[in-house]
Order: C-alpha cells, then structure tokens, then sequence
C-alpha cells in the first residue's frame, strides 16, 4: 500500500484493507471525488484516475510532483529547509537543535517556520517552486495539516516534527506511482462534475466531509446538511445511469447520528448495500475518552 506524503484529516489509509477488496476489479476510469491526501486513488488499478477536490491548492501540488522531477523535488526540499535554518534531525540529531523527541522541535523552528510562512502568504508566483514551499510548510506545521484562513492564507502554526527518513521515502513512493498513472487533476463542486462523461466502465469513490464529526474540512460551514442532500441526490443520479459508486461516511458516531443518510437509505435498501467498517481510532490524534472507536463507519455501494 502507498500511503499519502499528507497527514490529510480523514484520510482511509488504514483501512485501505477493508475498503479497497469491496470495489470492482475492472475499472477504466476511477474518479476519486473528493480526493484529499489521495490514499485510496493511489492504491486503485485502473485505466485512468481523476482526483478532484475544492482545494485548488492541493491539486496544484500533486501536479508538481507529478510534473516536476524527483530529484529536483529533493533537492528543491533541501534547498528551502536550508534557507530558512530549519531543522533536519534525520541527518544531524535532536541534540544539535537543543531539542528531544518527546517535546519536539516547535521551539527551535518557530521563527524560521513563521517566516517562511509570511513569505508564503506573500509569493504570487504560483509555480513549482510556491508548490513545493507549500509541501515544506505542511511538513513543518502542527500536525502537518493543510488550511487556509478565509483570504487565502496558510495559517496553522508549526509543529513538532520536521523532514524525516519515513516522510521522504512516503514523498518518494507516492511520486513514482502518480508519475506512472494516467492521472488528471480537476478542481470541482462535486455537483459540476459531469458524470455524463462516465460510463458503465467506470467507477466513483466519494469521501466526503462527515456532517457529524469535526475536521479542518468542515471550518466555516465547509459541509453542511445541504450539501449532504446534494451528494445522496448526485449518487441517486450515477446510480440511475448505471455508473458504479461507492460512499465512505459514518451512520453514527460519538452519540450523534446522521439522519439524513439514515433515512436514505431506509428509503433505498434495495438500491445499496451497507459494508461495516471495523476501525479503531486507538491511535488517533485526538484527545479523547472514547478512542476505542464508536464510530459506526460504512462504505455504500450501489452494485
């Protein structure tokens, strides 16, 4: 399995397993629509691969590195951990940065994080190089996250960790298989794709926002019962043309429920097929009581 080079909230690498066997095995084209850090479309055979997503940003980066060569992309890297004095504990040590595992490197590259931050948020040129910045600065943010504040401006503070071994060699793996894939990039509400473009041949994966659960994603009223509505319609619409779907979401999670899906399909049972996710969230980020996982996770297929 190829995990993404993004630590993207939500992201379905761990259960990649479970998910990835219920799909169909002939694919021309897979549409994975609501894309994010892309660990399921990477992982999918298939004639071609359409990632789509609403973040302009994060469509343009993967189109650098899948444009740009590797070796270049490493040495671009370098040259920007270079420049702005960040750290680099894969090759010289936390004891030279005065720093330890446990607490991390947040205080040591605090300045030189905001400053290349603010030289960011500055930069104009959106080319190869604003787009590998981009990735850098995911690396050395918290929890290497992904946001943009309301006018356009990466704001999350920097983080604990920098560049190491494991995320390069995860960049690297990533690139190789982008680079081989007949891979297009597009920038959509997912109700403007055009599935009239679609054939029976082809396959939609839809992981989107979860209406009960709170993510970056869902800042600023970035998903919402509305288009919640919207996404079972557009199902409804694919499943009408015969074009096989599939929809990661949660029925239930942490004592709130999402009616909406529910009552949908009560409405369609004989329309899909309901698989039950076994996923522990033992491991997760988040601090909470229950991290055991009572999230109640399904993939719904329409064939």
């Amino acid at each position: 399995m190829i995990q993404s080079p993004l630590n993207y909230t939500g992201g379905k690498y761990k259960l990649l397993p479970q998910i990835l066997p219920l799909f169909p095995a002939d694919i021309e084209t897979f549409v994975d629509l609501f894309c994010g850090g892309c660990n399921v479309g990477i992982n999918v055979k298939a004639q071609k691969h359409i990632y789509n997503d609403t973040n302009r940003y994060l469509l343009y980066l993967y189109n650098t590195l899948k444009n740009n060569d590797i070796d270049v992309t490493l040495e671009t890297i370098y040259g920007i951990i270079d420049k702005y004095g960040l750290s680099l504990v894969s090759k010289y040590g936390y004891d030279y940065y005065g720093c330890d595992s446990s607490s991390g490197l947040g205080n040591y590259n605090k300045d030189k994080f905001l400053k290349m931050r603010d030289d960011f948020n500055h930069n104009t040129a959106e080319d190869y190089y604003y787009y590998t910045l981009l990735y850098v600065m995911i690396v050395y943010s918290f929890n290497n996250q992904i946001r943009f504040n309301s006018n356009g401006e990466f704001n999350l503070p920097v983080g604990k960790r920098d560049f190491n071994n494991s995320m390069e060699n995860k960049l690297v793996s990533f690139i190789n298989v982008i680079k081989t894939q007949d891979s297009h990039f597009s920038c959509l509400d997912f109700a403007d794709f055009d599935i009239s473009l679609l054939t029976e041949k082809d396959f939609v994966y839809m992981d989107p926002p979860y209406l009960i659960t709170c993510a970056t994603y869902n800042e600023q009223d970035g998903w919402n019962a509305d288009k919640e509505r919207q996404l079972l319609d557009f199902i409804d619409h694919l499943t009408e043309f015969k074009i096989r779907c599939a929809l990661s979401n949660v029925l239930r999670s942490k004592g709130k429920e999402n009616p909406i899906l529910i009552e949908w399909l009560e409405r369609n049972k004989s329309k899909y097929v309901v698989h039950q996710l076994d996923y522990s969230y033992a491991n997760s980020n988040y601090h909470t009581k229950d991290k055991i996982g009572r999230s109640e996770e399904v993939l719904i297929t329409n064939y």
